[in-house]
């Protein structure tokens, strides 16, 4: 059997790569993007699945507008108005989970949009979404210093409504019929959390290591 080889549930032995590591939880860790994530992204540009619950703008225009050009890359990284981070669990998986994204960042206003997509449907109801949406969240506030970050959520994924409110965002609106997916229009359901309750948030869980790892990881 090798390092890389793939158990029943979809896990591996390879070792995590911590290389750059923004910020850490228990489970997950996120990480910047790099130029060869690229073939990732083009494996999950092309999932129905991940079309059908995200719709992600993100994948979109990297299939689509970049016709899946490497110049993407330099583009994302260039670009202010984002920030992505690879969502990497902390042991046990042999590729990257998703991505986790804040993007439509106003700083002087203090605000943005989150985005979390999950790729691989044997780490959905495992904690890895929601953590990866605090962390970002954690981020967004630590050291972009946002005091709002908003979500939209298409009516039918409730998986992912349940996991924002899980991190304490609240139900705020409902775009009617704003979505097209699956040949008809969806609602889409707006959620929102201010500053004060992300850090009311933070006070619930688990310590997490925003920028570096303790100093006992790193000895």
């Amino acid at each position: 059997m090798t390092a890389e080889s793939t158990s029943l549930a979809g896990e591996s032995r390879r070792e995590p790569d911590r290389q750059g590591v923004v910020s850490r939880g228990p489970r997950v860790y996120l990480r910047p993007l790099r130029r060869e994530d690229l073939e990732y992204l083009s494996g999950w540009a092309e999932d129905g699945f991940v079309e059908r619950m995200v719709g992600s703008e993100f994948l979109n225009a990297y299939k689509h507008v970049y016709d899946k050009d490497p110049s993407f890359f330099d583009a994302v990284l260039t670009d202010t108005t984002q920030v992505v981070l690879m969502v990497e669990a902390n042991r046990g998986w042999t590729k990257p989970l998703g991505i986790a994204r804040l993007f439509n960042i106003h700083l002087l206003e203090g605000y943005a949009f989150l985005e979390v997509v999950l790729t691989d449907q044997k780490a959905l109801r495992r904690g890895f979404g929601v953590e990866a949406g605090k962390l970002i969240s954690y981020y967004g506030v630590d050291v972009l210093g946002l005091r709002r970050i908003e979500a939209k959520v298409y009516e039918y994924n409730a998986l992912s409504a349940n996991s924002l409110r899980r991190n304490g965002f609240h139900q705020e609106g409902v775009l009617r019929k704003a979505g097209y997916q699956d040949g008809r229009y969806w609602d889409v359901f707006v959620f929102g959390i201010l500053k004060d309750e992300i850090d009311e948030q933070r006070k619930k869980d688990n310590p997490y290591l925003p920028l570096a790892e303790s100093e006992g990881e790193r000895a």
